[in-house]
């Protein structure tokens, strides 16, 4: 008889090791490595089932190309964060924070699908038939046609899929509580996590149904499980939001049927989440003009341009080291922006605490924003306030330059929209709009908009 193959398997990233250890090399985790059996676990499913092999049709790679068909589900902001809705046979997985709302979002979607007639089956391994029943009722989704299904077997899942037909969507709350009869380790594991989505999408190819997956996060933010899994999948998705404010930002990561870095947006209710057309709205809601240190961000998250406040305060710091405080955006990029400033513009800001917050708590990821960050600490430092119906942005170099962002008509349009009249942006941009009814003022270098802010003379 041979000899089983042990292998020892971190159930945090899902690296293999010969031997048990204490710390996970890869992750930095302490005990966290489990050993497993591999002709079980991750390696399990080809060693059990030998056989010879098919070949395969052959195809040229001029043939027509078709669009990927898609399920629109009538929730405008779910379906433009999928790049225009949810494509058949697709893989779809959504992490979150526990309580953001993630089982909220799929079951109105899964009740607004089936509304327009689609098959939808929504299948619970953390909560009883009753329970989802109930959240059903608080979304008044409950009249719905969505069949409920509480299983975490896989082999049992997809023996009642198979027996349902071909559904339009499944829905799985959540991978990490699915087991299944091939690999020998705990549900949650890194090998059940693996073995069940790969037997997931196995089927969403086969029978053209779309399966959208729930995983939850770590710490960190990331997806709990292997990395793997968002490889394996088609799209990735997280749910994102602040316990203290009611709006919810669906971003999309991964998309192979759309666009990437796309966001919907969300409101939290007593009857669920309600969808916000037009986020700039909501973000600028609470905005006090006359308050220095504030600057309105014209940004752009995929193909939408999203409006949003940053608020800047320095202060003098009592401390040997000054505090460096950053929400919403990345703390790397202000200690750049403030490099540039002391070097190029002769703003000291060594002896001074500085706090930077995007209201709203929404999260800025681009490079656009320097100009904007910039402008609201030269303000809270001189205490003079920026022009209130003035946007910003632009990239600021290394050199004090201020260099142009792609999409700068699309800013200035969404910014005219909101009753905004005046811009500062890069000089020689392109794609403006003409005929606008905007003062645009062009810089090149910082140190002219320092000026400009620090005289309290019109910035804008």
């Amino acid at each position: 008889m041979a000899k089983q193959k042990i292998s020892f398997i971190c159930q945090s990233c899902g690296a293999v090791y010969q031997r048990w250890q204490g710390k996970c090399e890869a992750c930095g985790e302490w005990n966290t490595i489990v050993e497993e059996n591999a002709a079980g676990g991750i390696a399990g499913g080809p060693q059990r089932s030998r056989r010879k092999g098919t070949p395969s049709a052959l195809l040229p790679l001029s043939g027509e190309s078709e669009e990927a068909p898609r399920i629109v589900s009538g929730i405008g902001e779910l379906d433009r964060a999928l790049g225009g809705g949810i494509v058949r046979g697709s893989a779809i997985l959504i992490g979150g924070d526990p309580g953001i709302g993630k089982s909220t979002l799929l079951m109105q979607g899964a009740a607004a699908l089936a509304d327009r007639g689609h098959s939808v089956i929504y299948v619970s391994g953390e909560e009883a038939i009753a329970q989802v029943r109930l959240r059903a009722h608080r979304l008044q989704a409950a009249q719905s046609r969505v069949l409920l299904m509480a299983e975490t077997n896989v082999e049992d899942i997809l023996a009642t899929l198979a027996d349902a037909g071909r559904p339009d969507l499944v829905v799985i709350d959540s991978i990490q509580t699915l087991w299944s009869d091939l690999a020998e380790s705990a549900p949650g594991t890194v090998t059940q996590v693996r073995a069940g989505v790969q037997a997931l999408i196995r089927f969403a190819k086969a029978s053209g149904s779309a399966v959208i997956l729930v995983g939850h996060v770590t710490k960190e933010g990331q997806i709990a499980g292997p990395r793997v899994v968002e490889h394996m999948v088609d799209a990735v998705l997280y749910f994102e939001g602040e316990g203290g404010h009611h709006y919810r930002i669906l971003r999309t990561v991964k998309n192979r049927f759309g666009p990437t870095d796309e966001i919907g947006v969300f409101e939290m209710s007593d009857i669920g989440l309600r969808e916000v057309s037009n986020p700039s709205e909501l973000f600028l809601g609470e905005r006090n003009d006359k308050a220095p240190g504030a600057a309105v961000f014209a940004g752009m998250e995929g193909t939408r341009p999203v409006l949003v406040e940053i608020q800047a305060l320095v202060a003098p710091s009592s401390l040997g080291t000054p505090r460096r405080a950053v929400v919403g955006w990345d703390s790397a990029r202000l200690a750049m922006v403030l490099a540039v400033l002391d070097a190029h513009c002769g703003v000291r800001l060594g002896s001074h605490d500085v706090y930077l917050n995007v209201a709203g708590g929404f999260r800025i990821s681009e490079p656009a924003a320097d100009l904007a960050v910039a402008a609201a600490l030269v303000s809270s430092l001189s205490g003079a306030a920026l022009p209130s119906d003035g946007v910003y942005f632009g990239e600021i170099s290394l050199s004090g330059a201020v260099r142009p962002v792609a999409h700068a008509g699309q800013r200035l349009k969404e910014a005219e929209k909101l009753g905004f009249r005046r811009s500062v942006l890069p000089a020689s941009s392109a794609e403006l709009p003409r005929g606008r009814d905007m003062r645009v003022d062009e810089v090149s270098v910082l140190p002219d908009l320092v000026a400009k802010v620090a005289a309290g003379r019109d910035a804008a």
